[in-house]
């Protein structure tokens, strides 16, 4: 059976609408992850030791680098609004903190 140009275009259309039916999901669950990015913040201080995000500090790279618990440069990204009330035992307050600092002695 020989194809039609217009049954080719229809197949092709068909082909096509189904991609990106499957792909939506996919878009979707990316934005999500954008915004619960945004909902989140970097907290300095309240990570255990390799179990940082990032920034752990000279002679470290990066994530799962903080060589101690509660480093004052290392971080981990918690819910805004959170790491100020996150206990931190090297903190000058006690808390984490929103920016790196000099740990005090735990």
């Amino acid at each position: 059976m020989t194809q039609t140009p217009s049954s080719t275009t229809a197949a092709a259309l068909a082909a096509a609408l189904g991609a990106a039916l499957a792909m939506a999901p996919a878009l979707a669950g990316a934005q999500d992850g954008k915004d619960a990015a945004k909902d989140m913040e970097k907290c300095y201080g309240v990570a255990m030791k390799g179990k940082n995000d990032c920034a752990a500090g000279p002679g470290t790279t990066c994530a799962g680098t903080a060589k101690v618990d509660h480093q004052g440069n290392a971080w981990k990204l918690v819910p805004k609004g959170t790491c100020e009330k996150t206990a931190s035992k090297t903190s000058p307050s006690g808390f984490g903190q929103l920016a790196s600092f000099k740990e005090k002695k735990a």
